[in-house]
């Protein structure tokens, strides 16, 4: 895999989540590869998403200064691609013609406009290419990371 690669909340809030060790475990492998690599991708949508699970929805939340500190560690490793009216105007396009939701249109959009290869989500269709966004979902039974990730 050599191109940018745009990072869902899922899979960041995955890696903090004790309640599913095979999915931790995938999402940290996987977010240290792509940041290894200068390949990660977030946006602000993402993080803020993040926050809310980490801090409210897990069983155990992450103690607020270490979700603090990860959203400092995202911002610093990762490339965030910033919102404006363009990205909204492209999510609101992208949500009428292909039935997204608003805020997995606003990942779409994000990703088509900065010329992302790939989004790594388990909130879309594994295996789909729209507009030459590529959805993978990196907790598929069928799912190969060594493979993906050779590419």
């Amino acid at each position: 895999m050599n191109g940018l690669a745009m990072l869902d909340a899922n899979v960041l809030v995955y890696s903090d989540d004790s309640r599913s060790p095979s999915k931790s475990a995938r999402a940290r492998l996987l977010i240290q590869f792509l940041v290894e690599r200068g390949l990660a991708v977030v946006t602000p949508q993402v993080l803020g998403e993040y926050w809310l699970a980490v801090t409210r929805k897990l069983a155990t939340p992450l103690p607020l200064d270490l979700a603090e500190a990860r959203i400092h560690e995202y911002r610093n490793f990762a490339r965030v691609v910033p919102y404006d009216s363009v990205i909204v105007a492209e999510a609101v396009r992208g949500q009428r013609r292909y039935g997204f939701h608003y805020y997995d249109a606003q990942i779409w959009a994000a990703a088509r406009l900065a010329a992302i290869d790939v989004v790594f989500s388990e909130d879309f269709t594994d295996g789909s290419q729209i507009e030459g966004v590529r959805f993978a979902n990196p907790f598929a039974d069928d799912f190969d990371m060594d493979a993906f990730l050779a590419s």
